[in-house]
């Protein structure tokens, strides 16, 4: 048998946002660019597997071609979508944690290289929490509303250096190209991260 080549996994970018409510339709259009521009990147998308803005990332991101990865509260199949009224299609993988809506964000985050944070409330409010706590890679698509608009303000009221960096940006695929940017020229050094990338930037 001949030996086949092994390579490390695609970076993961996370994108957290609003699940339910009223989507703005401007916002929903980027979003759906941040997803494509996420997949054309040769990342793998990750979200809560929820319906909302981060599943407006998955359809970008499946139409062009891109991975995607879903971090399912659930226990099974059935409990994602009539517990949770959660979306199966566009996913190449779910990973049923059984964590409920709460336990499912700390492994968003800890599957994630660089986590995206988009409008959002309560329990986008949880994720960012985690991953600025864990120093990670965050970027900001701004005024899209909720959360992500008020990310620079709670960073000043917490007064607590994580070691995280925090990447703003209205432009989805600008952000996407700072964010992985950074991630492999500095942020790759944070202990938090899962990849061993070279200080040229190279994989």
């Amino acid at each position: 048998m001949e030996p086949v080549e092994l390579t490390r996994p695609p970076l993961a970018v996370g994108v957290m946002g609003s699940a339910s409510g009223a989507l703005d339709e401007e916002v929903v259009v980027r979003v759906r660019r941040l997803g494509a521009a996420i997949a054309a990147s040769r990342c793998t998308l990750v979200t809560g597997a929820c319906p909302g803005f981060s599943y407006v990332a998955v359809e970008g991101a499946k139409h062009a071609g891109g991975m995607v990865v879903g971090i399912s509260p659930a226990l099974s199949e059935t409990e994602h979508v009539q517990r949770f009224g959660s979306p199966l299609e566009g996913f190449d993988l779910l990973v049923y944690t059984g964590s409920g809506l709460m336990g499912r964000e700390v492994i968003n985050i800890r599957s994630s290289d660089i986590v995206v944070i988009v409008a959002g409330r309560s329990g986008t409010l949880g994720e960012f929490a985690i991953a600025y706590d864990e120093g990670r890679l965050i970027g900001v698509l701004t005024s899209s509303g909720g959360v992500a608009d008020m990310v620079k303000e709670l960073i000043e009221r917490m007064d607590k250096d994580t070691g995280a960096w925090v990447v703003y940006d209205d432009d989805p695929e600008r952000l996407v190209g700072r964010l992985i940017d950074y991630y492999r020229t500095t942020h790759f050094r944070r202990p938090s991260t899962l990849h061993e990338i070279s200080p040229t930037g190279l994989a």
